[in-house]
């Protein structure tokens, strides 16, 4: 018996059956490796905030395979002190791209950085000159974002960070990157036209959100109602908002919409001003003109309080 299994192992027969078995499992092999390129990987890119989001939608927009999520609840507004969930880390487990805005904005990022440490960051914040809060501690004025300028800047990070991390679609995002980059070139220009006839430049803010679009438009932010977002003022603090004011000839004050405005009403009881919305666009629509939107409101709200 064994000696007729040999004969069969050996005839020629057999032999042509085993070149076709083994011609046709190298076509299945082959195919299923283009099978799995073809099936490429979707890309899940999280952003820590509402800006961020609304720029990095536009640097990905109408590109397959890409998905965007945001970590923070629109509502939280800045994210200056947010704790991170259980769901926040489990989506980022799941991530592989973060984008942050930087600049000491995202202070849960060293639990990030320690619980996934493979993660892929990118900083928006790079190579953009930041205005020092504290000298002492080293502390820096994290809403870069609100200035137009360093906004573009930004957008230039996301774009090369996601062409290094996902070359495969390095043209869409460069593509995608100069078609919103020059939106807002057009924005600021818009802005610098709108607010050059403005004659009274002295404003009181909300807090410093603004600091850098005051700097990148010619006003003069004198005092803010609140330092930190979400503590009201004391009663010597708020008297001397009110003598600033007065020293100043400040024309109105300006509040949020993502925080209460009653510290603003209380000044402007005592100062007979009235109070209006500037917005630091940290809320918003989902959408990518969501910015730009805001930044118009913005213009409108100063040309009319400051005229």
């Amino acid at each position: 018996m064994r000696e007729s299994l040999y004969n069969i192992l050996d005839s020629s027969e057999y032999g042509g059956i085993m070149k076709k078995l083994t011609l046709l499992c190298i076509f299945l092999l082959i195919f299923s490796g283009c099978k799995k390129q073809q099936e490429k990987k979707e890309v899940l890119i999280m952003t820590s905030f509402y800006p961020v989001y609304i720029s990095t939608i536009n640097v990905t927009r109408d590109i397959p395979g890409i998905k965007v999520l945001n970590l923070t609840e629109p509502q939280t507004g800045c994210i200056h002190n947010y704790a991170l969930t259980v769901d926040n880390m489990k989506n980022l487990s799941l991530s592989d791209i973060f984008i942050i805005n930087g600049a000491g904005m995202e202070n849960f990022l060293d639990r990030v950085i320690r619980e996934r440490s493979n993660l892929k960051i990118i900083d928006t914040s790079k190579d953009i000159v930041l205005i020092e809060e504290n000298y002492n501690n080293k502390s820096y004025n994290p809403h870069i974002w609100v200035s137009i300028s360093n906004l573009i800047k930004q957008v230039e990070n996301i774009e090369k960070g996601l062409s290094m991390y996902d070359p495969s679609n390095k043209e869409y995002y460069e593509k995608n990157a100069e078609l919103y980059i020059e939106k807002l070139r057009k924005l600021k220009y818009e802005m610098e036209e709108g607010m050059k006839d403005i004659k009274c430049r002295n404003i009181v803010t909300f807090h410093k959100a603004f600091d850098y679009f005051a700097k990148e438009f010619n006003l003069n932010i004198v005092a803010v109602i609140e330092n930190n977002p979400g503590t009201e003022p004391n009663a010597k603090e708020m008297a001397e908002t009110i003598k600033i004011i007065r020293d100043k000839h400040v024309k109105v004050l300006f509040a949020e919409p993502q925080y209460s405005s009653s510290s603003a009403h209380a000044i402007a009881k005592e100062t007979g001003l009235n109070v209006s919305i500037l917005d630091p666009a940290v809320t918003g629509p989902m959408e990518e003109n969501a910015y730009i939107n805001i930044m118009r409101s913005n213009l409108d709200t100063l040309r009319k309080t400051l005229n």
